[in-house]
């Protein structure tokens, strides 16, 4: 019987690793050790943006509304506290939303927020 060499198997995994660090600069695009190296490191990078960015989206949201709030004379805090305490529940991502697009509706939940403090 033949004895089975793996060329194909190798050359098909470092020809997908090669692929992934595709525009890479350098040796990093070309050289498969190199590129194995930045591929694996790319790949904790995006591992770690992933989680990284709804951190970001939530600060900017709360700097919005926060923005908003000093408009209409009161602080985030207290803001937050009186929609809790009237029972209204929108998450940062739409009242942030609010505050760009609907400034009127944002002053109503504005005096609400006042009201129930």
């Amino acid at each position: 019987m033949a004895r089975v060499k793996g060329a194909l198997a190798t050359r098909k995994r470092r020809n997908a690793v090669l692929k992934l660090a595709k525009g890479y600069w350098g040796g990093k695009s070309k050289l498969f050790k190199t590129a194995k190296e930045a591929v694996y490191k790319s790949g904790q990078y995006a591992y770690i943006s992933r989680r990284l960015k709804k951190r970001d989206f939530r600060r900017l949201w709360i700097t919005r509304i926060s923005a908003a709030c000093k408009l209409n004379g009161m602080n985030y805090s207290t803001f937050i506290n009186g929609l809790k305490k009237a029972n209204i529940s929108l998450n940062r991502k739409m009242l942030s939303e609010i505050a760009i697009n609907d400034q009127a509706g944002f002053t109503q939940l504005c005096e609400k927020a006042k009201a129930a403090v």
